[in-house]
C-alpha cells in the first residue's frame, strides 16, 4: 500500500500547522506591493517537503526546538527565493500550475522579490544566532549556483560523463536536502558525527529524488512535458548511460539530433525510444533504487521512532511519486 504525504507528516503534523503560521507572519511586510506577492507565494505553497524533512530530522536526532522553526522558515525562505530567480533565468511562465511572480509583476520585480527573501532568512538566522544554521545553508546555496553554472558550461559542449551528472545533482539538487537534514539535526544536536550522518543521509535522497526527476523525461502521465530535458540540453542519467554505451557512430547520430533538436512528438519518440532500447531508463531505475538502499541504511542506523518511519517513507514516497 502506497503512504501519502499526510501520513508522512503524521508525526509532525502540529509542527508544520504552527511553522505555517510562524512562516506567514514571518513573511509580512509594510509595503503593499511586497505584503501582496507574500501572500501570492504563501496561498500558492508546494508539498512542502523540504520544511518536513528539517522537522523529522530533528525528532529523529533528539527532538524538536523553537530553533527547528527557525531552521525550517530559513529553508523554506531560500528555496523560495531560488525558485523565483529560477523562473526569472529560465522565462518560465508557471510554477506548480500557478503563474510564476516574473509572469504577473515581471522580471524586476521578481528578482528584487528573491532578494528580499534571501535577505529574511538571513536576518532570521542573524537575528537569533543561529549562525551554525546560517552556515549550513550558505554551504548549500553556493553549491547550488555552482552546479546551475556546471550544468550550464556542461550542457553547451553536451559534455555526456556520468561523473560530471553527479557532480552537477549533487551540487544543484541534493545540497539543499542535505542542507534541510543536517540543520534539523543541528537544531537538537551539536555531535558533528550525527549531524554528518543526517547530511549524508539528504544527499543521498536528493541524489535520488533527482534520478527520477530525470525519469520523468521518458513517463507519460506525468506533470512534466516528455522531451523537456532534451529540448534544454540538460545532462540527465538515462540519456549518459544510452549514449556511452553504443557505437560511436550511432552516438554521433543521437549528439547530432540533440544539438538540433525540434521538441516534435516525432523527435521526442526517437530519443525516448533511443534511450529507453539502449538500457538508459532501467540503468537510472537501479541507480536511484541503489542510493534510496544507501540512504535507509543510513537511517537504520539512528534509535527507531515514527519519525525514522516518516523518513523512510518519505524516501520511497520522493522515488515513487508521478510529478
Amino acid at each position: 500500500m502506497s503512504v501519502s504525504l499526510s501520513d508522512i507528516k503524521a508525526p509532525i503534523a502540529h509542527e508544520m500547522e504552527e511553522f505555517e503560521k510562524k512562516f506567514r507572519d514571518a513573511m509580512r511586510t509594510k509595503v503593499a506591493l511586497l505584503d501582496r506577492i507574500m501572500t501570492y507565494i504563501v496561498k500558492r505553497k508546494g508539498k512542502q517537503m523540504r520544511p518536513m524533512l528539517v522537522f523529522l530530522s530533528a525528532g529523529v536526532c533528539g527532538g524538536i526546538t523553537e530553533k527547528t522553526y527557525r531552521g525550517a522558515s530559513l529553508v523554506e525562505l531560500l528555496h523560495t527565493a531560488t525558485l523565483i530567480h529560477d523562473d526569472v533565468v529560465d522565462d518560465s511562465l508557471q510554477r506548480r500550475s500557478f503563474f510564476s511572480i516574473n509572469a504577473l509583476w515581471k522580471n524586476k520585480i521578481a528578482v528584487l522579490v528573491g532578494d528580499y527573501l534571501l535577505s529574511r532568512g538571513l536576518l532570521l538566522s542573524v537575528d537569533n544566532n543561529d549562525f551554525d544554521l546560517l552556515k549550513i545553508s550558505s554551504e548549500a546555496v553556493k553549491a547550488m549556483s555552482e552546479g546551475e553554472l556546471l550544468q550550464l558550461e556542461k550542457s553547451r559542449m553536451l559534455n555526456f560523463s556520468e561523473e560530471v551528472y553527479f557532480d552537477i545533482i549533487r551540487m544543484k539538487t541534493a545540497s539543499l536536502i542535505a542542507c534541510c537534514c543536517a540543520m534539523g539535526a543541528r537544531s537538537t544536536n551539536s555531535e558533528v558525527e550525527v549531524i554528518e550522518k543526517m547530511r549524508l543521509f539528504g544527499e543521498k535522497v536528493g541524489i535520488a529524488f533527482q534520478i527520477k526527476d530525470d525519469l520523468f523525461d521518458y513517463t507519460e502521465g506525468t506533470g512534466k512535458p516528455k522531451g523537456i530535458d532534451i529540448k534544454e540540453k540538460k545532462l540527465t542519467l538515462p540519456m549518459i548511460y544510452a549514449l556511452n554505451n553504443v557505437e560511436k557512430s550511432e552516438r554521433k547520430k543521437v549528439i547530432h539530433s540533440i544539438k538540433n533538436f525540434d521538441s516534435g512528438k516525432q523527435a521526442i519518440a526517437f530519443m525516448t525510444n533511443f534511450v529507453v532500447n539502449n538500457g538508459g531508463v532501467k540503468y537510472a531505475e537501479e541507480t536511484m533504487a541503489k542510493y534510496q538502499q544507501e540512504a535507509i541504511e543510513i537511517l537504520n542506523t539512528l534509535q527507531d521512532s515514527n519519525y525514522r518511519k516518516a523518513l523512510a517513507d518519505l524516501v520511497a514516497f520522493t522515488t515513487k511519486r508521478m510529478n
